[in-house]
């Protein structure tokens, strides 16, 4: 039985790394992106169980398991859910496709679990001139946060940061802020995954925290930046490292309060198969020139519902409760799945 489910993971695996190189050939050849403001229909079925041998299961290490959609749209912009950013009343949310999209819609709820999607939009990631940004080869957005009254929005391969004003909703033109010179040696479609924001009364609370996916110092380990997003030059960026191992690579990250970093993080292989996990950072660790590391959450393979997960967002719920909401990136391809994971943290 274990021979049996080892050979059909390392299958899986070999098809997800097959379709996560056809998505990056097919963006190279034209990015599928909304070219305006438009409501769509997601079609969301739940996932009751997460874990595949064991539908009983919900304790997973320091998750609780809380329920799941895979979801789907016939329009043709939907997919590659790259970050996350939800809203603290647990049900809007805000996301970035790498495709240069963004999807906002509602999470509807039934006994504290998900059970569908609604008031669902996708529109496209503006420039300054308030052309797509997809138009402009600046497509890949992979990460995303939120600082006060503007949203942040990291894009691989052209190494920028993009400023976008909440005021203005879906409308709203990009600005590029300030970045070091180092951006300009990270490696290629391996970067700008990670975006966080810790809260007032935490160290860097205003900055960016920024962690590379797989852009790596001469040790191994991810390059880590925290920057000032009003800054005119980056003059003053601080420099860390976050510890790499296991070959899990940084998919997307998150401030869970009041000041820890959770790092989602991704592994896929053909004699491994795919994987994710979560790890839990101290943000009061991240001094400069420091390495940096923390416990893992949950760890997870294809045994259980997971595909390649890019997004992570926390809030608390009604019963005081702190929920962690997964994503997944289907790379727009028909044998992966653009899914949604909510779990409780247990302390």
């Amino acid at each position: 039985m274990r021979l049996l489910r080892r050979r059909r993971i390392i299958a899986a695996a070999i098809l997800i790394i097959a379709a996560t190189a056809a998505g990056t050939w097919a963006l190279a050849g034209g990015p599928r992106f909304a070219t305006e403001p438009t409501a769509i229909t997601i079609s969301a079925t739940p996932i009751t169980a997460f874990d595949n041998s064991d539908p009983t299961r919900v304790r997973f290490s320091a998750l609780e398991f809380r329920g799941g959609l895979a979801l789907t749209s016939d329009f043709a912009a939907f997919g590659g859910i790259s970050a996350l950013h939800m809203e603290p009343d647990g049900a809007h949310f805000l996301a970035v496709t790498d495709n240069g999209s963004w999807l906002k819609a509602r999470i509807v709820y039934r006994d504290g679990r998900p059970v569908g999607l609604a008031d669902a939009e996708m529109a496209p990631l503006l420039a300054a001139n308030g052309k797509p940004l997809a138009s402009q080869h600046k497509y890949d957005s992979e990460s995303l946060t939120r600082i006060g009254d503007n949203f942040y929005v990291g894009i691989e391969r052209v190494e920028k940061i993009v400023r976008f004003a909440v005021k203005d909703g879906l409308a709203s033109r990009g600005k590029q802020i300030a970045t070091p010179p180092d951006f300009k040696t990270f490696k290629y479609n391996k970067s700008l995954e990670c975006l966080a924001s810790p809260p007032q009364g935490q160290p860097y609370a205003g900055k960016l925290v920024a962690v590379t996916e797989e852009s790596l110092d001469a040790a191994g380990n991810h390059r880590s930046f925290v920057l000032d997003p009003a800054s005119r030059d980056a003059a003053g960026t601080l420099r860390f490292t976050v510890k790499r191992s296991d070959d899990f690579d940084v998919s997307d990250c998150t401030i869970l309060p009041p000041g820890d970093l959770l790092l989602l993080e991704r592994s896929f292989s053909p004699l491994k198969g795919v994987a994710m996990r979560i790890r839990r950072i101290p943000v009061s660790a991240i001094k400069e020139g420091a390495l940096v590391d923390g416990p893992v959450l949950i760890k997870a393979d294809l045994g259980y519902q997971i595909d390649n997960m890019e997004g992570i967002a926390v809030h608390r719920n009604d019963a005081g409760e702190t929920i962690v909401t997964l994503v997944s990136d289907d790379n727009f391809s028909a044998i992966q799945r653009n899914i949604l994971l909510q779990f409780a943290l247990v302390e």
